[in-house]
């Protein structure tokens, strides 16, 4: 009886630990990486022919920068916003997507330059791919020139949309 009970124990003290781990993390905004530094030597160069830069421009693909992939209004279905972009990947069943949907049109409403743009995941696939997003819904903070500045996995709250829409430069 008492390894039984031990496991028990085990078991639910790892779910509760889990559980609190990802609820701390659900939803909430992350930095994306800036631009590392560029060596002296790497300034102005343009892509070798070799390069997944040059390979992905001959394509027709969008290039990732040092800095990570960049977004297009394209790819999005409207323009970029002048000051930011609100981009929700959401799937059709989703609870939480319908609630963040309706937070980011209430802070692009209230915030001058800031366009929003829901994706549906399922019908684009090759994006989710290249962005990792691997679950609904997912926030990005595109800034202007197509960079991602911030994303959430999980519903986020408004006020950290709000204080995230302020990092972008």
């Amino acid at each position: 009886m008492a390894p039984g009970l031990i496991t028990l124990v085990a078991v639910l003290a790892i779910a509760v630990v889990t559980g609190l781990a990802w609820q701390r993390t659900n939803g909430r905004m992350r930095r994306q990486p800036g631009p590392p530094a560029l060596a002296a030597g790497r300034r102005g160069a343009r892509p070798q022919e070799g390069d997944a830069t040059a390979r992905e421009a001959r394509a027709g693909e969008t290039p990732a920068t040092e800095a990570g992939p960049l977004l297009t209004g394209a790819e999005l279905g409207l323009p970029l916003g002048q000051r930011a972009t609100l981009v929700q990947f959401s799937s059709p069943l989703c609870a939480p997507c319908r609630a963040t949907r309706q937070i980011l049109a209430e802070v692009a409403g209230m915030t001058d330059g800031v366009a929003h743009a829901e994706i549906d995941a399922e019908s684009h696939l090759d994006l989710v791919r290249r962005l990792d997003i691997r679950r609904t819904p997912t926030v990005l903070v595109v800034g202007p020139d197509g960079r991602i500045a911030s994303r959430a996995s999980g519903q986020p709250r408004k006020a950290d949309v709000i204080a995230a829409l302020g990092d972008v430069s």
